[in-house]
């Protein structure tokens, strides 16, 4: 999910940029940008930066054990075929 300080950011940029005037009609605007955003965030398909760098440990991890055990298997293939 998107880190909600960056979305507070992004909806206080989208405040700061409506005119004064605009803003004393639109008291908590910055909220209500706040829960668009989110809103329409939560409806896209995509992981966290937190998510993908998990993810992406697990994968190394699994690749690390993938290359020991091809290692192993042709390691017992030698010793099998000297047999």
């Amino acid at each position: 999910m998107l880190d909600p300080k960056k979305l507070e950011e992004i909806a206080k940029q989208i405040t700061d940029a409506i005119p004064p005037e605009v803003k004393n009609f639109a008291e908590g605007a910055e909220s209500k940008v706040k829960q668009v955003l989110q809103s329409q965030l939560n409806r896209l398909d995509f992981v966290s930066r937190e998510e993908f760098d998990i993810q992406n440990q697990v994968l190394i991890r699994t690749r690390e054990k993938l290359v020991a055990l091809e290692q192993r298997i042709a390691e017992l293939e030698t010793k099998k075929v000297s047999d």
